[in-house]
């Protein structure tokens, strides 16, 4: 989605939020993180307006104070920047790629059930599975901090049983011209 972003070609305009919308971003960001209202309330203060930057493809970026917090393509679940991911790890599902699937990771490619299945990855167990469609928060073997955030394409448990084909469709990832964008 970032792959060749440049906020000199790419952005269209920026518009302040209206405070009704911003409300409801709020409703929205509680019920699709896993966030409570403290935590929402220390990554974006009620006073503070965010601002809208509307980009190609139908790409809104949300700032605050110009620095990108979360984003949203068409009408899609809001993704946390990876730089917002780094600060608190936990708005989203987590899953662990092998160190075999950093490097394709890193160039930007989805990541396949093998990358997840094989002894250093991890998925959720079974009690707590992640349904296709969900946003979830990608980290490398032996790596600290999240890698990528995308949104699996099947079940943790179809990925598990299946074992093949694309289980995570990756959004943003370290070193995308997202990342490399600190201001806006």
């Amino acid at each position: 989605m970032f792959k060749k972003f440049s906020a000199a070609t790419d952005v269209s305009g920026q518009t302040n939020v209206k405070s009704s919308v911003q409300r409801s971003i709020r409703s929205a960001l509680l019920s699709q993180w896993k966030v409570d209202q403290d935590t929402l309330e220390s990554i974006w203060p009620k006073k503070e307006s965010v601002i809208l930057v509307k980009c190609r493809e139908h790409i809104s970026i949300y700032t605050l104070h110009g620095e990108p917090l979360f984003f949203q393509h068409f009408d899609e679940p809001f993704f946390p920047t990876l730089r917002l991911v780094h600060k608190y790890p936990f708005l989203l599902p987590k899953v662990r790629i092998d160190r075999g699937a950093i490097r394709f990771l890193l160039a930007g490619a989805h990541m396949m059930c093998p990358g997840l299945t094989s002894a250093g990855g991890y998925l959720p167990p079974p009690e707590n599975e992640i349904k296709a469609g969900t946003p979830v928060v990608l980290f490398a073997e032996g790596k600290e901090h999240a890698v990528a955030l995308g949104v699996t394409k099947m079940s943790t448990e179809d990925m598990r049983r299946i074992n093949k084909n694309t289980a995570v469709e990756t959004v943003t990832y370290l070193g995308d011209d997202l990342w490399a964008l600190q201001k806006l």
